[in-house]
C-alpha cells in the first residue's frame, strides 16, 4: 500500500506538465478533476472515478474581487480565493524543507489557477506537453515566472530528489501504482521513483523534449545554441481587446491588421525578429472605425477583413460584420428563414428579445483611395462603405461563421456562413440546397450585375457567379454554393504553398 506522501507526489507530478513550457494563446481554464484523472495511472484512475467529488473543478476565468495570496495570479484566473486558500494549505502541509524545491512545487501546485490553463491538456484521452508559443503573457511576478530550462523535469528531480513531502491531503490508494511500496506519511521522488530517466519518462516522456510550434517539428525556444528557425507561426497576446482576425498588409511589409469584435480595424507594425520589441496598438487610432454599424454582441460584430488581390492599386477591401435593423435603417435584406426553404419567421419567434431576421451578415466594401496617392501607405480610412456586396438576415443569433478570404489562386471571395443557430440545425439549413446557411459561398466581386440582373438572378447583393462554381449548372442548387453541410465554419484558410488545398475548422453537429 502507497503512503499519503506518494500519492502527493504522484498527484503533483501529474502537474508538471504544466510547466514545462508555459504558454498559451487564449484564456480558458480547464476541468481540474478530468485533467488529473487522464493524466494518472490506470490503478489511479479507476481510484478517482470512484471519489471524483474530491477533486476541485474549474469552469471559465474569472477576476476574483479579491486578489489572490498564494497563487500571485495578475488579472483573470482560474481560482478564486476559497481555492487559493485550499492550494496554500495543500501546500503547506507538504512542509517542504529546501527552498529551491518548494518554489518548483508551488508552480506546479498554482498552474491550475493560471488563466490559460486549458491550454496546457488535451482533453481527449492522453495528457500532452505545452505548446511553445510564446511567453510574454507570464508576468515578472507570477507563479509561472521561474527560469524553466528546457531539462525542466531533470531540474525538478534534481532539487526534490531528496526532499521528502509530506502529508497529502488525499487518503491511500490502491497498491500497485508506484515503482516502490511506501508506508510512510512522507516520501522522496526516490522512494517511488529508480532514477531521473524513469521519473521523466513517468512525468511526460523524455526530459529533454523541445517545444513544439504549429508545423509540428521539435523545436525549443529556450535553447542557446544557433539553431534553424521554425516554420510554424509562434504567437503573442496582444491585449483584451476582443480582437478576432489578424490580416498581413498586402504589401507583403511586417504590418498586420487587426481586426476587434466591436468594428474597429488597427494598422500595427510587427517587431523585427530579435529586437526585444513588443507590437503595440494605438487604439487612438484606428485605421477604420465602424462601431456605429456593427451589432456587438457575443456571437455578433465585426468578423472578418479581407483585401483585393489588385489591393495595391485599387485600395478595394471588405470587412464581415453583422448589424441590428432595429438600431440601423440601412441594415436591410432578404430573411434567410423563407418559403424557398419551407421555413416561417412567425414560428420561430423571439430570441434573447430579438426577432427573426432583426440581425444580419453583411459584406461591405471599402477603399484605401483618396487618402493617399498609394492605397499601400494609408494609415486611415473614410468609414464610408463604397458598396454593399452582400446582405443577409439570421433566424438565430448564433452560428453564422462570417470570416471572408480571397482565394489565391482565382481571386475569388469566399465567404463561410454558419447554419444560423438553432439547436441541431431545426430547419436543416445546412443540408438544404436553396438555402445559404451552412455553406461556403464563392463570389465574383469584380463583375457586378446590374440591379435588373441582380434581381432578376435572386442575388443577395452585388456580386456575380464564377461560372466554375461547383453548382452554378445544378437549378436545385443556388449558384452561389461552393460547399455545403457545415454548422459554424469559423476559421477556414487556404495552404499557402498548396494553394488548391482549403482547409476549415468547423463546430460541427
Amino acid at each position: 500500500m502507497v503512503g499519503d506522501g506518494s500519492v502527493s507526489i504522484i498527484l503533483f507530478w501529474s502537474l508538471l506538465l504544466l510547466l514545462q513550457d508555459p504558454c498559451s494563446c487564449h484564456s480558458l481554464c480547464t476541468d481540474s478533476s478530468e485533467t488529473l484523472f487522464l493524466s494518472l495511472s490506470l490503478s489511479l484512475k479507476k481510484y478517482f472515478a470512484e471519489r471524483w467529488d474530491i477533486l476541485i473543478a474549474t469552469g471559465a476565468p474569472l477576476t476574483p474581487k479579491t486578489p489572490l495570496v498564494f497563487c500571485l495570479c495578475n488579472g483573470i484566473v482560474c481560482c478564486d480565493p476559497i481555492e487559493d486558500l485550499q492550494l496554500r494549505r495543500q501546500f503547506e502541509a507538504m512542509n517542504i524543507s529546501d527552498s529551491t524545491c518548494a518554489a518548483f512545487l508551488k508552480s506546479i501546485i498554482c498552474s491550475k489557477c493560471d488563466q490559460f490553463s486549458a491550454e496546457l491538456f488535451k482533453i481527449d484521452s492522453e495528457t500532452r506537453s505545452v505548446l511553445v508559443l510564446c511567453n510574454s503573457t507570464i508576468s515578472a511576478n507570477s507563479i509561472m515566472s521561474l527560469n524553466v530550462t528546457d531539462d525542466y523535469c531533470g531540474n525538478v528531480w534534481d532539487a526534490c530528489q531528496n526532499i521528502s513531502i509530506w502529508n497529502s491531503t488525499l487518503p491511500p490508494l490502491f497498491h500497485g501504482i508506484a515503482e516502490a511500496t511506501v508506508y510512510s506519511t512522507s516520501a522522496k521522488l526516490t522512494d517511488i521513483w529508480q532514477s531521473k530517466i524513469a521519473f521523466c519518462d513517468k512525468s511526460n516522456g523524455s526530459s529533454v523534449n523541445g517545444g513544439i510550434c504549429f508545423n509540428g517539428e521539435p523545436y525549443s525556444l529556450r535553447k542557446t545554441e544557433i539553431q534553424e528557425p521554425p516554420k510554424g507561426l509562434c504567437l503573442e497576446k496582444i491585449a483584451n481587446l476582443s480582437f478576432l482576425d489578424m490580416a498581413a498588409h498586402p504589401d507583403r511589409s511586417n504590418r498586420v491588421f487587426l481586426v476587434n469584435q466591436q468594428g474597429q480595424i488597427w494598422l500595427a507594425n510587427v517587431p523585427e525578429e530579435g529586437s526585444g520589441k513588443t507590437m503595440d496598438v494605438d487604439e487612438s487610432n484606428p485605421f477604420l472605425d465602424f462601431t456605429d454599424n456593427v451589432h456587438f454582441d457575443t456571437e455578433l460584430g465585426l468578423m472578418g477583413i479581407a483585401f483585393h488581390p489588385n489591393f495595391a492599386n485599387n485600395g478595394r477591401f471588405f470587412i464581415s460584420y453583422n448589424c441590428d435593423k432595429a438600431e440601423w435603417p440601412d441594415c436591410s435584406g432578404r430573411c434567410s428563414c423563407n418559403m424557398d426553404v419551407n421555413c416561417d419567421p412567425s414560428k420561430i419567434g423571439s430570441q434573447n428579445g430579438a426577432m427573426p431576421c432583426q440581425y444580419h451578415s453583411v459584406i461591405s466594401e471599402f477603399t484605401a483611395n483618396g487618402t493617399t496617392l498609394q492605397p499601400s501607405l494609408a494609415s486611415k480610412v473614410n468609414p464610408s462603405e463604397v458598396r454593399r456586396i452582400f446582405t443577409m438576415g439570421l433566424p438565430y443569433m448564433g452560428d453564422h461563421g462570417g470570416q471572408i478570404l480571397f482565394g489565391p489562386a482565382d481571386g475569388y471571395l469566399y465567404f463561410m456562413m454558419g447554419d444560423g443557430g438553432g439547436g441541431g440545425d431545426p430547419y436543416n439549413f445546412a443540408q438544404n440546397k436553396k438555402s445559404p446557411l451552412g455553406k461556403i459561398m464563392r463570389l465574383d466581386v469584380d463583375n457586378i450585375p446590374s440591379a435588373k440582373q441582380i434581381t432578376d438572378l435572386g442575388l443577395w447583393g452585388n456580386y456575380s457567379i464564377p461560372k466554375d462554381n461547383p453548382y452554378f449548372e445544378d437549378k436545385e442548387m443556388l449558384p452561389e454554393i461552393w460547399a455545403l453541410g457545415f454548422r459554424n465554419p469559423w476559421r477556414c484558410s487556404f495552404d499557402s504553398e498548396r494553394p488548391s488545398y482549403f482547409f476549415c475548422g468547423d463546430s460541427g453537429q
